[in-house]
């Protein structure tokens, strides 16, 4: 399966994780490089320095030796210097005493120094020794050490530098690899349940590792994102079950009451007619606040935005709804405290209140009290009738959704919903509590 997803998709090679492997390998080659050249470059001066201090060693020696020493006493001292220390070179009056033949030509006079071969019989065939000349009180000397030693040394760390980095690269790039597949297996694994996703299986989650990584975090945002999809899918369906439910009946009445017209006698014709108007005016209602609702949601409808005093619509919802609930032999109370100011739509604002104040008046029942309370940024609406049950309190603000006992009531099932539309357009919030008895509803500004 992971071998078809690489086949159809993108290859290891092919990867962000690769491209971003590439430049960490070069990256770490350069920063390794670099490395090595400097401790190249500290071991050669290193080298450099110890070499002088030796022969500047070996020449303060020498010299001194010439000074306190007959010239058999320093002939003798001159052959017995050790070769694998220092070469030494003396011409007396007649021969070459020490370590070595002869005396190049051109040497320069230590602290000056330039390296020149030597030939042996031995196994290694050709010495490469560095050095100078040093004049003392029996005449002038040659100081050298070998330095082919130092040269293969360097040259084994050149090769051991130089395979580091090659191990380097070929290692970054083997785990930048393996990386790159590890990281296409999983999304591998992402696109196969998306696949599924797609066809409709929207219970389908992505798997979220132990190791609480990016892509970990990109599955639980994109599992809530299903998890939003579902229940908007859901509410999508309880919708179409409850447009279903609430204009079936109107729509069936409308259907028998147009076959009727035509058998009905001339004096009830006109008052069928306006039986079906009213049946039809029901079902435009409904449908215009949905498309109502769908416009303030999404943005659509602009507000007509000014300084609303929470004091003054408190008041209008009283003035407005008092008649109301006189009608019903309820009591209608205002209460009003420190005055808040808010930005918004006032008609928007009053339409929401009053849907809330209407919808008191409509639930609460015959000799109800009920209240509207001001103070500061908080409006509540109270009442002490049959309230709405703890767990149906989520459900009413959605589309269509009227609880059973209030289906004997004539609407559309909207209000709550444009309430809340139009309170969350205002950055309000609102809340239903128990009033014991009663519902008590909190809008906070």
């Amino acid at each position: 399966m992971l071998g078809i997803g690489y086949a159809k998709g993108i290859k290891p090679y092919q990867s962000s994780a690769w491209r971003i492997t590439i430049i960490f390998s070069a990256l770490v080659t350069v920063i390794i490089g670099t490395l090595l050249l400097g401790m190249y470059r500290q071991l050669i001066n290193e080298q450099e320095y110890q070499l002088d201090l030796h022969l500047d060693a070996e020449k303060t020696r020498y010299q001194q030796m010439a000074l306190t020493l007959d010239k058999r006493s320093f002939a003798t001292q001159v052959r017995s210097a050790d070769p694998k220390v220092t070469l030494i070179v003396w011409r007396d009056s007649s021969d070459y005493i020490g370590s070595l033949s002869m005396i190049p030509d051109d040497m320069p006079m230590l602290p000056e120094k330039r390296e020149f071969p030597v030939f042996t019989g031995g196994p290694e065939k050709l010495h490469i020794l560095t050095g100078g000349m040093v004049m003392t009180r029996y005449g002038p000397m040659l100081i050298a050490t070998r330095v082919d030693q130092l040269g293969a040394l360097i040259d084994k760390f050149t090769n051991a530098a130089i395979t580091a980095l090659m191990l380097t690269v070929v290692l970054t790039l083997a785990l930048g690899y393996l990386f790159s597949k590890a990281i296409l297996r999983r999304l591998v694994q992402y696109n196969r349940l998306s696949k599924k996703i797609e066809r409709g299986q929207y219970s389908t989650r992505l798997p979220v590792s132990w190791r609480q990584d990016e892509f970990d975090m990109l599955a639980k945002q994109f599992n809530g994102v299903l998890d939003a999809l579902e229940k908007n899918l859901a509410a999508v369906r309880g919708v179409t079950d409850n447009i279903a439910h609430d204009l079936r009946t109107p729509l069936s009445h409308l259907r028998i009451g147009l076959e009727q017209l035509p058998s009905k006698p001339k004096e009830e014709l006109e008052e069928s007619c306006a039986i079906l108007t009213e049946e039809l005016d029901h079902c435009l209602a409904t449908f215009d606040a949905m498309l109502s609702l769908t416009r303030i949601e999404e943005g659509q409808q602009t507000l007509e935005l000014q300084d609303v005093s929470l004091i003054a619509i408190s008041q209008d919802l009283f003035e407005m709804a008092e008649a109301m609930a006189e009608f019903n032999d309820q009591s209608l109370k205002l209460t009003t405290g420190e005055e808040f100011q808010v930005s918004g739509d006032k008609y928007l604002l009053f339409q929401a209140l009053f849907n809330l104040v209407d919808n008191a008046i409509k639930y609460s029942g015959e000799g109800a009290e009920i209240s509207i309370s001001q103070n500061r940024n908080v409006i509540s609406i109270q009442d002490n009738g049959p309230g709405i049950p703890e767990g149906s309190r989520d459900k009413v603000f959605e589309r269509l959704v009227r609880l059973d006992p209030s289906r004997h009531h004539k609407g559309t099932g909207l209000g709550l919903s444009m309430v809340k539309a139009i309170l969350s357009r205002h950055n309000a919030k609102i809340a239903l509590t128990d009033n014991q008895p009663g519902l008590k509803v909190i809008i906070t500004f």
